[in-house]
């Protein structure tokens, strides 16, 4: 059994797969292929963006934003404290500080009553100068942007949306990725639409944002081309092979991918109902499910779920074990007193189990009785 099982993805689409990269291979265009160029339209209109800049991982997608926006010494950028280390990473590259705020009980999503609350500190102290906003979509769950748009708007923040983990999840009729001024996603191997090595994209509606986006993204270069270089920028493309792995991704994912992984959470909530927390979706909202993370009553019985679940050869993760606050590269960031309880308790209580379009249902119901025999 496989936590995420790319190779039963590859034989499901192996044919048109192969196709593409032989239609790469044949045409030698290996750098801004037409298969580039055709995805980022697609992308762009699956999202319901304007445009859509493809680059070569999430993380540079990240840093790309954040230099569109001049995030740098002295700033303040705003994230919820679960997450992976890379939405704010490239801020404090900049010079930028990371101020982490708690997460809701429920969506395990940015909260907004945090986020409000930081930003107050921050502007009272007055040594930092808030800057923007980073929303991940935790684990493919969209956080609740009707509540967190207004409190950007408030203080002038401009919102970036980590949709690294969602893309194909939405939030009341629109798709991850629709969301804040810019909107960055991942193509990792393991995320929901995963490429054969490292991608990412940006998505803005801006005609300024785009040409600047596409100038970072190829040296700074201007209008004159990549020898007449304007700005400060970067070497971040995706490449043409894997535009052309994604293509036949993206309409899998489209087509049934998703409502497999739907069908694949829901008899794990019905199964562990009662058993421990079960993933929340908030209403008119659909996750993508990039990981099922339920919660234990306590870190003991968490600990003794992945031990029997390692006995059984069960593939099992922890996404994640530290709250961002807690860890060594940000001990010097300023906290202003937040007690992120929600992270604590979320971070010490979490175990992940094997999800993803292909999982049989024989599968499924061997990882459900492994649990259910511990809990």
């Amino acid at each position: 059994m496989q936590f995420i099982d790319l190779k039963a993805q590859y034989r499901a689409l192996k044919e048109e797969i192969n196709a593409n990269i032989q239609t790469v291979l044949d045409s030698a265009a290996f750098i801004g292929g037409a298969q580039v160029k055709e995805l980022e339209s697609k992308l762009a209109e699956f999202a319901g963006r304007k445009y859509c800049i493809s680059c070569a991982n999430g993380t540079d997608a990240l840093q790309i934003a954040f230099m569109m926006l001049g995030v740098g010494e002295g700033d303040a950028v705003f994230c919820p404290d679960m997450t992976f280390i890379a939405s704010t990473e490239p801020a404090k590259m900049l010079g930028a500080v990371s101020v982490f705020c708690d997460i809701t009980k429920d969506t395990y999503t940015l909260c907004p009553e945090s986020l409000e609350r930081q930003i107050r500190a921050v502007l009272a102290e007055g040594k930092y100068t808030p800057k923007a906003v980073v929303a991940v979509d935790i684990l493919g769950n969209p956080c609740d942007y009707d509540a967190i748009l207004p409190v950007c708007e408030k203080y002038g923040l401009t919102l970036v949306e980590d949709a690294a983990q969602s893309f194909g999840a939405s939030y009341k009729g629109k798709r991850c990725c629709a969301f804040g001024r810019i909107a960055t996603t991942s193509f990792f191997p393991a995320k929901p639409l995963g490429c054969y090595g490292d991608g990412g994209a940006i998505f803005v509606d801006e005609d300024e944002l785009n040409d600047l986006c596409r100038s970072i993204c190829v040296h700074g270069k201007g209008k004159g081309g990549k020898y007449d270089n304007i700005r400060v920028g970067v070497n971040s493309r995706l490449d043409t092979l894997q535009a052309a792995i994604l293509l036949p991704k993206l309409k899998a994912l489209a087509e049934y991918e998703t409502d497999a992984r739907q069908t694949v959470a829901q008899r794990y909530n019905t199964a562990f109902a009662g058993k421990c927390v079960t993933p929340f979706v908030a209403e008119g909202c659909q996750s993508i499910w990039a990981q099922y993370a339920a919660l234990a009553k306590d870190t003991e019985t968490r600990d003794r779920v992945i031990a029997h679940l390692k006995e059984k050869n069960i593939p099992n993760m922890v996404y994640y074990p530290t709250p961002q606050h807690a860890l060594p590269v940000f001990r010097n960031e300023p906290t202003y007193g937040e007690a992120y309880q929600n992270a604590n308790d979320y971070c010490a209580r979490t175990f992940s189990l094997p999800m993803h379009p292909y999982l049989e249902e024989a599968e499924q119901q061997q990882v459900i009785d492994a649990v259910l025999e511990v809990l």
